[in-house]
């Protein structure tokens, strides 16, 4: 790996901008600046969500500012980049990113109308404030696991690191080349019978941000990621908007936008369909905001897998409003292994439109990814969870309402209110689940939860050992 040095179709037409119901976190650019990092801002909303096509993976509007009208553009074909999508142009983009990084506001420009192939490279800070990285051309990786250089990461592909104040737009493509890493044997139902085999397995995430503060993500279509799409780790101060994800529904392991101990994050007027978590939130998150988002096909809104091998995991403050989810797996999701710790608080779903989706509300704290796990008596304590105005179509193949909690730490203060969901086709076989939740519903549902129970539990003392600091 090369790392550059010194410096260092039916309900989803709905128009999601009538969903008004004001949600619990705003965030404003002139809020309150954080303690950690170099000046991190909590990122702005947009001022309304957007209206979506019934094409889930369609490329978003343009990004809006044109950087490119900057006198400090370095574009990587001044320095060499050939774009014919075979040859490696990689020393160039180097080139171009270390004089960007040296002044202020400098673009890095990769120019439409070219297909440029780089290996994979961390592109690191610290660099002047303002850096773009504009993407207007189509930017690719080598083509499948056989092309990859045996001296780079087959973990990560772009990295950006250490950086402040830095800007990943366009209006051009970011393609993965994923289908030789989803058809390893090792993948999900890639071996004979259905079942994985034994071999290498590491496969790249697309692009990684780490250690860095006041980014944004907007304007480009970014596709068939061998792994996650977009990661963001370590990080404060992120705006998302106006991207487009995709990859194929059988896609595995392809989550659009993954995030874990990051703060202050706006998601905001995207569109993502994939074969995995549209958005999954790890542990370490704080001050997450969701709005104007379009998943499907996916897995969903996930927060979790949290508490694994006995870790300790903490969430908070994360709302998902005016959303669409569509032909999905799964629709909002909370999902805990069994002996961990730490605590899930304060998370809002609201205005959500569900068409065609198993599972439409969960809450897991059972999660096994083998589906062999021993019965532990800790677990991440689960509160403060609000369901409102979730409304739409399930399929009938699961109950849409799942909340299975620990045995010794219930799930507490859950509000369902405006919960009106309907099978897509057929009947329904089982009734809503509940297991160790409890609640109140503010209306009726549809279908009814009778197995919410009220107020609290009696056995258990919730004190600081299940809080997080």
């Amino acid at each position: 790996m090369k790392i550059i040095h010194g410096f260092s179709t039916f309900f989803l037409i709905l128009l999601v901008s009538s969903m008004n119901v004001e949600g619990r976190y705003h965030f404003h650019k002139n809020q309150k600046k954080s303690s950690s990092g170099p000046n991190a801002t909590v990122p702005q909303p947009p001022a309304s969500p957007p209206s979506f096509s019934s094409d889930p993976v369609s490329a978003p509007s343009d990004p809006g500012d044109d950087t490119n009208s900057s006198s400090c553009v370095f574009d990587v074909t001044d320095y060499g980049a050939i774009g014919d999508g075979s040859t490696d142009d990689t020393p160039a983009f180097e080139a171009a990113w270390k004089d960007a990084c040296a002044v202020e506001s400098g673009t890095v420009l990769v120019p439409a109308g070219c297909t440029f192939m780089i290996t994979s490279t961390i592109f690191s800070g610290p660099c002047k404030p303002g850096l773009v990285f504009q993407v207007d051309g189509i930017l690719t990786p080598p083509a499948g696991p056989d092309c990859w250089p045996k001296k780079d990461s087959n973990k990560q592909w772009l990295v950006f690191y250490k950086l402040d104040n830095m800007t990943l737009t366009g209006t051009g493509t970011i393609e993965g080349n994923g289908q030789e890493w989803w058809d390893l044997p090792c993948k999900p139902h890639k071996g004979p019978g259905g079942k994985t085999l034994s071999g290498p397995c590491d496969s790249p995430t697309l692009i990684r941000f780490f250690m860095s503060s006041n980014l944004e993500l907007s304007g480009l279509r970014i596709q068939n990621s061998p792994m996650f799409h977009v990661k963001f780790d370590g990080c404060e101060g992120v705006l998302i908007n106006k991207v487009s994800i995709s990859s194929p529904k059988l896609s595995p392991n392809t989550d659009g936008i993954h995030i874990e101990n990051t703060k202050s994050v706006g998601i905001y007027n995207s569109m993502i369909g994939n074969g995995d978590d549209c958005i999954s939130i790890g542990p370490g998150c704080v001050n997450v905001d969701i709005e104007g988002v379009t998943c499907g096909p996916s897995h969903g809104i996930s927060i979790g897998s949290l508490g694994v091998h006995n870790s300790q995991a903490c969430v908070s403050n994360i709302t998902v409003r005016n959303v669409v989810i569509h032909d999905s797996d799964n629709g909002v999701r909370i999902k805990t292994w069994q002996g961990g710790a730490g605590s899930v608080t304060g998370i809002a779903f609201e205005n959500i439109q569900m068409e065609n989706v198993r599972n439409c509300a969960i809450i897991d704290q059972y999660y096994c990814a083998n589906k062999n796990c021993d019965n532990q008596t800790s677990a991440v304590y689960v509160r403060d969870i609000s369901f409102r105005n979730i409304k739409g179509t399930y399929d009938v193949r699961s109950p849409p309402i799942h909340f299975a909690c620990s045995d010794s730490v219930a799930c507490t203060n859950i509000t369902m209110s405006e919960v009106e969901l309907l099978p897509f086709e057929g009947e329904l076989v089982d009734d809503p689940f509940c297991w160790n939740a409890y609640g109140v519903q503010e209306t009726l549902t549809i279908p009814p939860i009778d197995c919410l129970q009220d107020g609290m539990p009696q056995s258990v003392s919730y004190d600081d050992v299940y809080e997080c600091i």
